[in-house]
This record gives structure tokens, sequence and C-alpha cells, in this order.
């Protein structure tokens, strides 16, 4: 007897990414696909203590089940990291999930009915789509520019469907790398408040700016606009600033959507890893992350400069681009100028069959998807690797 899958499978389909990795395979490729930290830019020696004091001081509490809220040390050191970041919030204030991602998923499964609409910017992280489908979402479109999602149309989206909820990764967006300036920040808390309207924040990536560091976070910010607090679904991670082994994210959100989320969690892993909360608590604790960030934030700088230049030099006004401010990827797009391929999954297949890597930006959008458009990362190749994938990238053009 053939197996009968849940309806809801319907609505999505495997990872366009993790598909593109299966090419990959190939010797000698030179990637810019992944979305992963580089490996060298973990804190070895620092997690290694932190690990060592987890079991020397609380063996008990790092190895045994704990609370599906989180670990009290990490939440307590997870209020004190969000302080630094202009964020006033208690412990019981937010919740440790199995990284970001579980945040999103328990977002879905504690507020999308089948039928509801949901907006996201186009683009938007590809598996925010999906999970929000998996719900039963009908997963809406709002433009985005270099500066973020255009408020205007976003406000017109809302009159319009009237969502569930808005989701948006305001600072060095991914795939786009757009940083929403701050008057559209403040634009959007209003408009939380006048629409009543939840909205949810992911913030991934704000830690790793290249110069001036970002605007508030709308969770920062949500002090100035009355009323706005209580609209908000902040979700962060270690993930891209310490590693993604650790698996440590965190949602803060108002006590009614914590209390789901914590129901949530407890059927499907009971509580994140105690032993990696019990880690990242005595990491923070230990004051080494203000380290780890400027280093983080000056080599991925540098690799950014690189990767720009090189744009420039090689593929000329065969792309357009905006020099991103932070985070991990370039979001590119294919002019056609000269009689050159407009078609970024072509270009793809073209690059792979000269040893290097991307992704195709149509996957990252929920609808009318712009096929010119191209994501580029520069986390895990250092700038020798970067100049050398550029040029082969100018020879698949």
């Amino acid at each position: 007897m053939p197996l009968q899958f849940a309806d809801r499978l319907n609505n999505v389909e495997t990872s366009a990414i993790r598909e593109l990795f299966k090419l990959l395979g190939k010797p000698g490729i030179i990637s810019f696909a992944g979305g992963f930290p580089d490996p060298a830019m973990f804190d070895i020696e620092g997690i290694k203590e932190a690990s060592g004091k987890a079991l020397n001081e609380e063996p008990g509490g790092a190895l045994q089940y704990g609370a599906t809220e989180g670990y009290a040390p990490l939440r307590e050191q997870l209020g004190a990291f969000m302080a630094s970041k202009g964020v006033t919030v208690a412990p019981e204030g937010l919740i440790v999930t199995t990284g970001s991602q579980q945040a999103l998923d328990l977002l879905g499964k504690t507020l999308i009915n089948p039928g509801d609409k949901v907006i996201v910017e186009g683009p938007t992280f590809l598996a925010t789509i999906q999970c929000f489908r998996l719900y039963g979402a009908e997963v809406i479109s709002a433009p985005i520019d270099a500066h973020g999602v255009k408020t205007d149309e976003l406000e017109r989206l809302i009159v319009e469907h009237k969502p569930k909820f808005v989701y948006l990764i305001p600072t060095f967006g991914n795939p786009s790398g757009a940083l929403l300036g701050l008057a559209r920040r403040r634009q959007v808390l209003e408009m939380a408040v006048k629409y009543q309207t939840l909205v949810v924040e992911d913030d991934p990536y704000g830690d790793l700016y290249f110069g001036e560091a970002p605007p508030p976070s709308l969770l920062a910010l949500s002090d100035d606009v009355p009323g706005s607090r209580e609209l908000l679904a902040h979700c962060g991670s270690l993930s891209k600033v310490l590693s993604p082994g650790l698996r440590i994210g965190w949602m803060i959100a108002p006590p009614a959507l914590l209390a789901n989320a914590v129901m949530c969690k407890q059927f499907s892993d009971a509580h994140t890893s105690t032993f990696a909360q019990a880690t990242a608590a005595q990491y923070l604790k230990a004051g080494r992350m203000p380290a780890t960030l400027a280093h983080v934030r000056k080599v991925y700088g540098e690799r950014a400069a690189a990767m720009g230049n090189a744009l420039k030099r090689e593929l000329g006004d065969a792309v357009a681009f905006e020099q991103p401010q932070g985070g991990l990827f370039f979001w590119a797009r294919l002019t056609g100028d000269g009689g050159r391929m407009k078609d970024a999954g072509e270009f793809a297949k073209k690059a792979i069959e000269q040893g290097v890597a991307f992704v195709p930006g149509a996957p990252f959008y929920a609808a009318n998807p712009d096929k010119a458009t191209f994501r580029l990362s520069f986390a895990t190749a250092d700038v020798s690797k970067i100049k050398e994938g550029m040029e082969r990238l100018g020879r698949a053009i």
C-alpha cells in the first residue's frame, strides 16, 4: 500500500539551494553558493573553554533535560547581549530556540491557519517561504530596493490583504543584503500600530556590519513608537557570529505568543540542547563576543570589498549590484547589456562549467521571480579565491 502523505506537503518543494549543492562535487570548484560563516572565524579556544566550564561548574544542568523555555543562565546572558544593542528584555521575555529557524517554524505553527496571508520581502529567505507555505499560508511578496522593503508598497499590501503577520529581515537581508533605513523602520512600526498587524523581525546578520553600525533594530526602536512593542516578534541567532553547530537562537515576543510557542516546542524537541546552551552561556559570560565580532567584521568586510571590486572588473556592465554594508551576501542582477545573457539560471550552469558556483535568485521570490537576479556569498572564500572566482565568472558571462 503506498504511503499517504499530508496534503500540506503539496505546498512546498525541495530547496533549490540544497539541490544545487549536489552539483558542487566537481574538484577545484569555487563556491559562492552557501550562506555559511567561515569555519576559520570560529573562536575554537573560546568555545573549548566555555564547554569545559559548563561541564566543570554545572554538569547536571549541562547534561540533563532542561526547561523548554531555555537554560536560565543563557536567557540571562542573552538578555544582557540584547541590552548591549539597545533592547531591554527580562530573561522570561525570551525563549531559546534550536536556531532561529525553529523560531520561524514556531511562528508558523502558532499563528498560521490554512489560507492565511503572510507578507514577506521579495526576495527573502527561501526557507521562510517554504516554512510558511507548509502551514498553509498564502505568501505575498512586498518589493524591496537597496534600502529594504518599500514601505509605501508594504502599506498598500497590508491594507489590501490584511495579513496574519509581516516578516522582514531589516538588516543585511538574505539574499538581498539590503539595509532598511531608519525612517522606513519607524514607518514599519507605525504601520504595525495603525493596522494592528504583527511584524516579525528576523535579525541573524545585524552584528555583521563593516563600517558604521546599522540603525537600531525594530525592537530597539519600538520604545519610540507607542504600542509597537506588543506587535513585534524578534528572532535572533548566534549561528552567524559564533557557531551554527551550537544551534542557538532565541525569540522575543508578546507573552501570549511566547507561551504558545513554548507549548508547540514541547511537541518537537522538548528543549534546545542544554549542553549547547550552557556552552553559549559560559561564552557570553566570559566577555569574548566583542573581540570575536570585531575580527569577523574585519575579515568579512575585506572579502566584501574584494568581491565588489572584482565583480566590477570582471563582469563590468553585465551586472548591476549594490555594495553590501554588512551581512554575508551580494545580490546582483544580469543587465543583458551587449547582448549578454539575462537568465541567472543559465548563467549558473555556465559558471559551473567554469568551476564556480552561485545561487540563481528566482527561488527567493514568493511570487513573480526576477530570473535575472543571483546571490553570491563572500563568507567562506578568502580574497585570492574571490578574485579567481570572479575571473571564472567573467569567462562564463
